[in-house]
Parts: structure tokens; C-alpha cells; sequence
């Protein structure tokens, strides 16, 4: 248990490397705006119980690995934190707010990539050696039945 993380009801380690870009991929975070960017998002990543284990914020994109509790799915943790930021920098920078003119900050879309300690060979390999039968299906076996 190196790192594991608990609620009420759950133990878990789940963890994401999340990166977004900003609209046109201009070269807008710098200086007070990269830090007011920061600091919005160790609010929001705050707000929601989650751990910002490493963090980046380029020119024209932010890079976080985030470690996130399973009752928060990845694309409601990316929507809120670009949409949130995004709405406190427009309304606080008015020459963001003349560049960005359309209130939006952030470019659709982004990057997610699950993170962990187990590589897929070793889950596979455990599931293969549990006392299991084979079913039709050569990677999804059936356990045996006790009767």
C-alpha cells in the first residue's frame, strides 16, 4: 500500500496525467496570468479532493498528474477546471478577456492517460493464474462453480 488513498466507503489510487491547450494555442500564460492559472486550479483541484501530485503550466497549455477519487470521473475533473478557470481569468484579466473575446479561454477537447503502479502484463498475468476454467472466450475466464 504505497500511496493509497481512502473515503468512507473506499480505498483507491487512481491517478491521471490531464493536459489541455489554450484556444488557437496562443502563447498566453505568463508571468501573473501562469501563477493566477496555478492557483486557480490548486482551488478547484482543492475543492474537489484532489491531490495535485505534479504540475505544469507552459505558454500555451497545462500539464497536471492528479490523483482523483472514483467518484469523480475525468471529464467532469477537466470540465470543471477548465471551465471554472477559465471564467475567473476572463472576468479578472480584461486583456485576456479582448483576446479570448468569445469567453472562451481553453480549446475543446483534451489529454487523459490513466497512471499506476501495475503494468497491464501484471494484472493479466494475475488474472490468468487464479483457479479459474476456461469459458469460449480466451481472455475473460469463468471461475469454477462450487457446488
Amino acid at each position: 500500500m504505497l500511496h493509497y488513498r481512502k473515503t468512507s466507503h473506499s480505498t483507491y489510487d487512481i491517478k491521471y496525467h490531464i493536459v489541455w491547450i489554450t484556444k488557437y494555442r496562443k502563447q498566453v500564460m505568463v508571468g501573473k496570468v501562469a501563477e493566477n492559472v496555478r492557483s486557480i486550479l490548486r482551488e478547484i483541484c482543492k475543492q474537489n479532493e484532489v491531490e495535485i501530485l505534479a504540475g505544469h503550466v507552459s505558454k500555451d497549455h497545462v500539464h497536471l498528474f492528479v490523483s482523483v477519487p472514483p467518484y469523480i470521473s475525468v471529464s467532469d475533473l477537466v470540465q470543471s477546471l477548465k471551465g471554472k478557470s477559465s471564467r475567473k481569468l476572463l472576468s479578472t484579466d480584461k486583456n485576456l478577456a479582448k483576446q479570448f473575446w468569445g469567453r472562451h479561454l481553453w480549446a475543446r477537447g483534451y489529454f487523459a492517460a490513466s497512471s499506476g503502479n501495475v503494468t497491464d502484463e501484471v494484472v493479466k498475468q494475475y488474472i490468468d493464474t487464479q483457479d479459474l476454467q476456461q469459458s469460449s472466450d480466451d481472455n475473460f475466464k469463468i471461475g469454477e462453480v462450487v457446488r
